[in-house]
């Protein structure tokens, strides 16, 4: 297996053209990178092609088939199982996997024992920023892997993120990702509580906003939530309510698998669990203060 770096012009297949596929497989575009995609939705390869220029392909086989590296960014771990198993006949010799799902950090430990068994190399590198970074390649990604394997498709991942994080051997990234988004989505219910509490004692929101800014309450959903896109009930921040929930409960089942003790995580998880079942899978996640307030 050559052990050289990736670079461009190599071809690299993106499998899973959604929301943030897309405008990754553009990063990788731009930076030079020969691009196949494949999509099981006809309008998102449709939508690929026209926004990457790479070719979008009606099938597994046809889009890894001379990929020097093959990128999955699905909705879970099973779901990637699937489509590896799918693919790993079609896949070219010594070819990388870089998964960049939200997927379960244990699930993802097993496939890649097994691919790396197979003669494939294998990383974990979930990413954290959502579409707006995704666009304009900024994303923070957490790299878990062989330290060889990780040096093969660094020119890959600096093409899509500002920050690579090295965060130990295959899983480990999964596992900071679910932490990651833990710590995001409890801080986005304690801040909408305050909210709540604020309106009750009559306080003007946009004031304690600003307050939690400059002071030690601040956090990622005080910056770029609160006023964006909750105050202003717009709700539009292109991160769906059921891939937070995801996200908490696999760091929450992490947990248990470890037997840590987590009171607060508890009540997360399932606070994040009954809004998606409430307001639905693909309602922003944001619009989770309709969950938490009690609003219809």
């Amino acid at each position: 297996m050559s052990e050289s770096k990736i670079t461009p012009p190599a071809t690299i297949a993106v499998i899973g053209l959604g929301n943030m596929g897309r405008p990754m497989g553009a990063c990788l575009a731009r930076a030079g990178f020969t691009l196949t995609g494949f999509d099981m939705a006809a309008a998102s390869r449709e939508a690929f092609a026209r926004e990457t220029g790479g070719v979008a392909c009606v099938s597994l086989a046809e889009a890894v088939a001379k990929a020097d590296a093959v990128i999955t960014m699905l909705p879970n771990g099973a779901i990637v199982r699937t489509v590896v198993e799918e693919m790993r006949p079609h896949l070219k010799p010594g070819a990388v996997l870089i998964e960049m799902s939200s997927s379960e950090p244990t699930g993802t430990t097993k496939l890649a024992a097994e691919m790396i068994a197979a003669g494939f190399a294998f990383i974990d590198a979930p990413v954290s920023g959502g579409v707006k970074r995704a666009v304009d390649g900024s994303l923070a990604i957490m790299a878990g892997g062989d330290a060889a394997s990780i040096d093969r498709v660094e020119p890959v991942l600096q093409a899509m993120g500002r920050s690579v994080f090295r965060t130990g051997p295959v899983g480990s990234g999964h596992a900071m990702k679910a932490l990651n988004n833990y710590v995001s989505g409890a801080g986005l219910i304690a801040a909408l509580e305050a909210l709540d509490i604020a309106k009750a004692f009559g306080l003007d929101e946009n004031i304690l906003v600003d307050v939690l800014n400059n002071s030690t309450g601040r956090n990622n959903s005080t910056e770029v939530k609160l006023k964006q896109f909750v105050i202003s009930e717009t709700y539009g921040s292109g991160f769906f309510m059921g891939l937070m929930a995801k996200d908490i409960r696999t760091a929450h089942k992490l947990a248990r698998e470890l037997n840590v003790e987590v009171p607060l995580a508890d009540r997360c998880a399932d606070l994040w669990d009954e809004a998606a079942e409430k307001l639905g899978a693909t309602a922003d996640h944001t619009a989770v203060r309709l969950a938490v307030s009690g609003k219809p």
